[in-house]
């Protein structure tokens, strides 16, 4: 229910937003994901995945604007070899994790020369796929959302956008007792394409 509230409520507030913009613009981005989930249980070295989704532009003025996103965002990381001395109910073998999130950030876009942005904000992200193999006993070992805070450039190119930005973590992502804490980290490196 948390979910599909806040979901709304980003929603109206960018309809809202809209209401108020000097100008609007919307398209499509995508590109790779270098992340590592951070915590004992998992290894320390930073693995490769993907993104891709929508964004739009909601500028108030020359500079300052709004960008949300809709983003499918993919997570990768080996589990530690003392991930079975952590959690008894751990596979004993090292597995890779993958997880999948629908990826909602808000970012506040600053734009102090037409071909480059300054982009920091909130990032809810929303778990839709997982690895329910980490446990042996079929128990969660994944929350089902994820909150992180975003920073980073973008570089204009008439309708092109590329750009990369660094997502720092900031909810204990693990479901199961508190051993260990678990955050996701890591960069967004993309390319994307004004349409409107």
């Amino acid at each position: 229910m948390k979910k599909i509230f806040f979901s709304v409520f980003i929603f109206l507030m960018m309809i809202g937003a809209a209401g108020f913009a000097q100008s609007f613009h919307a398209g499509f981005k995508g590109g790779a994901n270098i992340n590592k989930i951070e915590g004992k249980a998992f290894s320390n070295e930073f693995r490769h995945g993907y993104n891709g989704g929508a964004f739009a532009e909601i500028n108030f003025s020359k500079k300052w604007g709004i960008q949300p996103e809709l983003i499918w965002n993919q997570s990768q990381t080996v589990v530690s070899q003392r991930f079975k001395d952590l959690y008894d109910e751990g596979l004993s073998e090292l597995k890779g994790v993958k997880l999948d999130y629908l990826s909602i950030p808000l970012l506040l876009s600053y734009t102090p020369a037409k071909f480059i942005s300054f982009q920091a904000g909130p990032q809810f992200g929303i778990l839709i796929n997982k690895d329910d193999n980490l446990l042996q006993n079929g128990k969660e070992a994944f929350k089902s959302g994820d909150f992180s805070l975003l920073g980073g450039v973008q570089v204009n190119i008439g309708s092109m956008k590329v750009g990369g930005r660094y997502a720092l973590g900031l909810s204990n992502i693990s479901e199961i007792r508190d051993v260990d804490k678990w955050r996701n980290n890591g960069f967004q490196l993309y390319v994307g394409f004004r349409i409107i």
